[in-house]
């Protein structure tokens, strides 16, 4: 994969957001919810799949090298914290959210809001299991998959699913307008 000037500025553009959507967040006892999902799946669905986990990934490498861009601060240390699996997710989910768009015939809203929740999906999936298996296996905590699943999902979609819906109705309206920005 060839990366132009353009390609590497959209990519630091959508690693610096989801930074940010790490700050704007709504403390609940575990898992925050923040704005970072919604920057996630924008990613996906205005970069690619490609482009779009690049951003992600490379958001998730700047926070392991130390600098404070997670919720919690930064470092390689970070991995060891239960809500790491979740940052690890938006890089899959960035890209699946991104390869859906891709392959669809039609892009309109409904469908741009199935490929973010299917993106959403993944980044759960993968935070929920790492949630679970690092409090038991590493903090030697007894934390039940009820307690993985209640604190690490449903506390937290309903925030989730309100900025899914409002990024497949900003995706939608921005499509159009980018199309030239994003080629």
């Amino acid at each position: 994969m060839k990366i132009s000037a353009r390609d590497i500025s959209q990519i630091a553009l959508f690693t610096a957001l989801t930074a940010v959507g790490a700050f704007i967040k709504i403390p609940i006892p575990v898992v925050p919810i923040t704005l970072q999902v919604f920057f996630v799946s924008l990613s996906g669905v205005l970069l690619g799949s490609r482009k779009g986990a690049i951003s992600q990934l490379l958001y998730v490498l700047i926070g392991l090298a130390g600098f404070p861009i997670f919720t919690q601060g930064g470092g390689i240390a970070y991995v060891l914290k239960p809500t790491f699996g979740y940052l690890a997710g938006f890089i899959f989910g960035a890209y699946l959210t991104g390869k859906m768009t891709e392959k669809m015939k039609e892009k309109n809203i409904k469908n741009l809001f199935i490929a973010i929740l299917s993106g959403v999906g993944v980044i759960y999936a993968v935070g929920v299991a790492y949630l679970y298996m690092i409090n038991n296996f590493y903090l030697g905590k007894d934390f039940t998959l009820w307690l993985a699943f209640y604190y690490g999902f449903l506390l937290c979609i309903g925030g989730d699913l309100i900025c899914s819906y409002v990024a497949s109705v900003l995706s939608y309206k921005l499509l159009p307008v980018i199309r030239k920005w994003v080629a």
